[in-house]
């Protein structure tokens, strides 16, 4: 029995993933539109008319939930250790809370009470701040690189 590549797999799955692509949006021709007897629209042939089909942008991910409770985002970095992570939960009171965490296994730094659109914006906002701090890092020290391997090479 010959042992399988790890390398030949993942290049495998991402076939299979490239072969069968998520849609992405919904193409409909709003003029010639039929239903078929199992109830799915299905657009009859395009008649000859120069018109385009009408293309309905559907998001992959809803802009803010109807119910914030699980609501969650999850911060940059490359440590799953250090990585921040928030999730809104509703309390026995009916409020919403924003437990803040830090890796896996850290105890929630919890944030409230607050309403359902107030606990998402507190996630979105504290998410895209980490995110700018961490990009702000990220290139500090990329040019702190730049810098010292233009030292290294005698050009200072």
């Amino acid at each position: 029995m010959s042992d399988i590549d790890p390398t030949d797999q993942a290049l495998a799955t991402i076939a299979s993933i490239f072969e069968r692509p998520e849609p992405g949006f919904v193409v409909r021709d709003t003029e010639v539109e039929a239903v078929a007897a199992d109830g799915f629209a299905v657009a009859d042939e395009h008649h000859g008319t120069d018109e385009h089909p009408v293309v309905e942008e559907q998001p992959l991910v809803p802009e803010h939930p109807a119910d914030a409770d699980g609501y969650n985002k999850i911060g940059p970095g490359p440590m799953v250790a250090i990585r921040l992570k928030w999730t809104v939960h509703r309390g026995d009171d009916g409020q919403y809370y924003v437990h803040e965490t830090i890796g896996e296994q850290s105890a929630p730094v919890v944030s409230g009470p607050m309403s359902s659109e107030a606990a998402v914006q507190f996630v979105d906002t504290h998410e895209e701040e980490a995110r700018r701090r961490f990009e702000l890092l990220r290139s500090e020290i990329a040019g702190r690189s730049s810098l010292a391997d233009y030292e290294r090479k005698g050009e200072a």
